[in-house]
């Protein structure tokens, strides 16, 4: 049985003085223990999330539980959560070892328990000989550690953290992102991770709320989503996909790019239109003619790790390349892939726009066959004229 420490039942949040909807009936259940990512572009309401588990917000409609408990009513500093914000928020005119206090002064904890907490907290975040220095002489990165140990020094039963990293540079912030992991990892509490960037929550989440519009689209671990996104605006949010128009001819079969090619996915209507996603490394280089189809080479960017290679196929259709093998813009290769790497997803559509879609592929393959029969006649005229 799973301990559920936060749940979330059809809650909406409307801020009436503009009657904007940030959130739409959203429910998810937060095991104890793990590390999850409210991942998603600014407005999504990741955030929004956040500041009604800590109280900063209340919800227009629905339940907020923790642990087992219901909160929309309980105030900010009854909840047991602590919350780590992108600015630090920390006290300029405090030491390190005051600012890291500060919560367990608030509860009246004894001095000699105080002192042991912190210290240990501070060693936590590699930071044992820094509970003298002010908080002005300290780096980004340290201001960053004092703001994680003052999270922790409580033993909140939740961690929220709101972009807390994004104001770091690219090296220190993929250092925090180590650090971040293996701290939840050693306590065993749970975080609650919001960002915009969806490298970050790959790498550290168990679990990742994909929110658009108020909205989760999809959820699930960090191979889940990034592997079969559910729809486009996941395809293209998480990662770089080659996205193209299809039909799934049968079960375990996909027509794209005017060829029939095996898939892995089934379960859908015959003829169903699709969209067909390739992700760029799983794209292989070869000879012309000993792939699946030939592209054209368009441009080439070395990206430091692989070259990053963009070329069009015969129905000008665009298609992104990672590859360790250089290209040579303007030559003409064949790419290949197997048929795990192809990934499908269903347009949300009504019955009746899936039937005019139909129609309007019917209507494309009369007119290729009728191309293709005009051309054979003309070529037979041609022959019996010579």
């Amino acid at each position: 049985m799973t301990n559920n420490i936060i749940e979330f039942k059809h809650v909406s949040k409307v801020f009436e003085d503009t009657g904007t909807v940030v959130l739409k009936d959203i429910n998810f259940e937060l095991e104890e223990g793990k590390f999850y990512t409210l991942l998603g572009a600014s407005g999504s309401g990741k955030s929004t999330i956040l500041n009604l588990i800590a109280g900063f917000l209340d919800a227009t409609t629905g339940d907020i539980i923790l642990d087992g408990q219901r909160i929309n009513d309980v105030p900010t500093n009854k909840r047991d959560v602590h919350t780590v914000f992108q600015s630090y928020a920390l006290f300029p005119d405090k030491n390190v070892f005051d600012n890291v206090a500060f919560p367990l002064k608030i509860r009246k904890v004894g001095k000699e328990e105080t002192e042991e907490r912190v210290m240990e907290a501070l060693k936590m975040v590699r930071l044992t000989g820094f509970e003298n220095r002010r908080i002005q002489k300290l780096s980004g990165g340290q201001r960053q550690r004092v703001a994680i140990a003052r999270a922790i020094v409580n033993q909140p039963r939740v961690v929220l953290l709101d972009e807390p990293l994004s104001a770091l540079d690219l090296k220190l912030r993929t250092e925090m992102q180590y650090e971040l992991r293996a701290l939840q990892q050693r306590l065993g509490i749970t975080f609650i991770f919001v960002t915009h960037d969806q490298e970050e929550a790959l790498a550290m989440s168990d679990w990742i709320f994909v929110m658009n519009e108020g909205e989760i689209v999809q959820s699930g671990t960090p191979v889940d989503i990034y592997d079969e996104p559910i729809n486009h605006f996941v395809a293209t949010f998480i990662g770089e996909s080659n996205i193209v128009h299809g039909r799934m001819i049968d079960d375990y079969l996909v027509e794209f790019n005017g060829k029939k090619f095996e898939a892995v996915d089934g379960g859908m209507r015959k003829n169903e239109p699709v969209e067909v996603v390739i992700r760029p490394e799983d794209l292989q280089l070869t000879l012309p003619d000993e792939g699946k189809f030939n592209v054209r080479v368009t441009t080439q960017v070395f990206r430091g790790v692989h070259y990053e290679i963009l070329a069009n196929d015969e129905l000008n259709n665009e298609w992104m390349i990672h590859s360790t093998r250089k290209a040579i813009v303007g030559e003409t290769i064949g790419l290949d892939f197997e048929p795990e790497d192809i990934h499908i997803m269903r347009f949300n559509e009504t019955e009746e726009e899936f039937d005019a879609r139909i129609e309007e592929y019917v209507e494309e393959d009369e007119v290729e066959e009728g191309i293709a029969i005009g051309l054979e006649e003309e070529e037979e005229e041609n022959e019996q004229n010579a």
